[in-house]
């Protein structure tokens, strides 16, 4: 996929504060993938016309019948947002072709979709028009990505199994920071008590257990590759202290960071 060309046509953020309509009646020449991040739109699904709220993805494909209201000309509305991108080409074809995608589904939020998605539209906004080879891999990793949060989206489109995705996306993008149970639990608007109970209904761990094995599965990469000190591995990894590293990492795999640094250094000098 990644070596498959993809033509962007358009994309970006749009921030509506007045009413807008798109109709496609005769049906898209381009693939369409939008992201609703605030507010609600109504858009055509299957003939019908349904509202879709924040974390609702649309995909629609060449042919399709596409219509996307927001808002009521001559009414006040709240403000509304989506990120969105129009493309063709033999990338996005193998995407398509790959799996069966609906034409809406609720997602979680994940700071590194938009962030990806952000990188897109700047590449694309540059007065080159952009590096070709970049926007295909920029739209490669936003779609894989996208990917991944489909088939992660609880089938039954519950609210807590979305709270919950949302604190695990939140923990694995701030693995490496300072991580309360009160930041993670106020980034899902939940209580900390109701949190903690999501977090290991969904997912079998506590979410404090989830981030030690973040980091200490990151202090592994770095034991492995880098010239780092333990002391520094430790710092970068968000374990603090020598001494918490050393004990929950003895405590996890049953030998220190030094003495595994030693064994994998005696490993590869004998291989």
């Amino acid at each position: 996929m990644a070596s498959s060309e993809i033509n962007v046509q358009l994309c970006g953020y749009s921030k509506h504060l007045e009413p807008f309509k798109q109709d496609y009646g005769n049906g898209l020449d381009t693939y369409v993938i939008r992201l609703q991040m605030e507010g609600i739109s109504t858009a055509l699904i299957d003939g019908e016309r349904s509202d879709i709220l924040p974390g609702d993805l649309l995909l629609f494909k060449p042919g399709d019948i596409y219509e996307l209201t927001i808002g009521t000309p001559g009414q006040p509305m709240k403000p509304n947002g989506d990120y969105f991108v129009l493309c063709t080409g033999p990338g996005v074809d193998e995407w398509w072709a790959s799996k069966e995608r609906p034409k809406r589904k609720r997602i979680a939020e994940d700071e590194r979709i938009k962030g990806i998605w952000q990188q897109l539209i700047f590449e694309k906004r540059r007065l080159d028009g952009g590096h070709q080879e970049l926007i295909t891999l920029l739209t490669c990793s936003l779609l894989l990505l996208l990917e991944r949060a489909l088939e992660e989206a609880p089938p039954t489109q519950s609210a807590s199994a979305f709270h919950a995705l949302k604190m695990r996306n939140y923990i694995e993008e701030n693995a490496a920071q300072a991580l309360r149970l009160q930041n993670i639990a106020g980034h899902a608007g939940l209580s900390v008590s109701r949190a903690v109970h999501l977090f290991k209904e969904h997912f079998g761990v506590s979410a404090m257990l989830y981030v030690q094995q973040l980091r200490l599965s990151h202090s592994l990469e770095l034991l492995d590759y880098s010239f780092m000190s333990l002391e520094q591995i430790a710092a970068e990894t968000g374990l603090g202290s020598y001494t918490y590293f050393h004990r929950v990492f003895r405590d996890t795999y049953g030998i220190s960071p030094g003495q595994y640094r030693k064994q994998r250094m005696l490993k590869q000098n004998q291989g």
